[in-house]
């Protein structure tokens, strides 16, 4: 698929929590964004002196008739601090779309879990709506340190059931998400994106289970085209740039 480079102009920004921060971006007519699958990520151009390099981001949503992507960004240093802070009507300069994609399972009466934590959701909303586009049931865990951390239920909520975990219990399980009870159950299929440790020990399960499990990696980018090498994921067939290979691998490809 070609890449490309585009500038986009934000056209809504909501506050979220006090970390993150949603961004409607507007994409040119000529645009064709039903290219995009869910699990790709843009690579965001920073404007400023200090941001040499651009900002790897996962793409949250697309409206396709309305020529709309949406981002959902965390405040986690420079870049994304200028990201969260630029004002409705400014002009971003996106290469997209980058990476490959989750799988779409071909019997749409098989069981499927999406699991995220933290900023982990983002890939997850527009991968549950190609799913439930395909007729699947679709099921949600989602996991934040407090319900405040929770981003956008309402939204995951519009497509399917949605189970949630946090550390505190002030919303769903209390504890870590290995432990809520919905892995309990019986899934076909679990796609999975979050912190490391969580998603390894979401596939360690998926094994134990014998349960297919596709992982969105959320490794260092820096180029977003397989250049840099900064990337570099260790695989059974020898090291895999995660930003042109994956984002999402496997877990059987994976040496987890």
């Amino acid at each position: 698929m070609a890449k490309q480079l585009t500038d986009f102009k934000i056209t809504k920004t909501t506050q979220l929590t006090p970390r993150y921060q949603l961004l409607s971006l507007s994409a040119p007519d000529n645009c064709d964004l039903s290219i995009i699958k869910p699990g790709q990520f843009v690579q965001i151009k920073i404007e400023n002196n200090s941001t040499f390099l651009r900002r790897p981001i996962s793409i949250h949503d697309v409206d396709i008739n309305n020529h709309i992507i949406d981002i959902l960004v965390c405040r986690h240093g420079e870049g994304t601090n200028y990201l969260c802070d630029m004002p409705s009507g400014s002009t971003i300069n996106m290469m997209w779309p980058l990476g490959n994609s989750f799988s779409i399972p071909s019997n749409p009466n098989d069981s499927v879990l999406l699991i995220g934590g933290g900023v982990g959701v983002a890939p997850l909303l527009y991968l549950g709506k190609h799913l439930k586009d395909s007729s699947f049931n679709v099921n949600f865990l989602l996991a934040a340190r407090t319900a405040n951390d929770l981003l956008r239920l309402d939204a995951f909520k519009a497509i399917g059931q949605v189970y949630l975990s946090t550390d505190d219990g002030s919303i769903g399980e209390k504890g870590l998400i290995t432990q809520n009870t919905i892995l309990n159950e019986s899934f076909k299929h679990v796609f999975c994106c979050g912190p490391m440790p969580m998603m390894k020990a979401i596939a360690h399960i998926c094994q134990e289970s014998n349960i297919n499990c596709e992982v969105s990696l959320e490794n260092v980018m820096a180029c977003g085209i397989g250049a840099c090498l900064c990337c570099v994921e260790k695989t059974i067939r020898g090291n895999r740039c995660a930003c042109t290979d994956g984002p999402v691998f496997n877990i059987d490809e994976l040496t987890w």
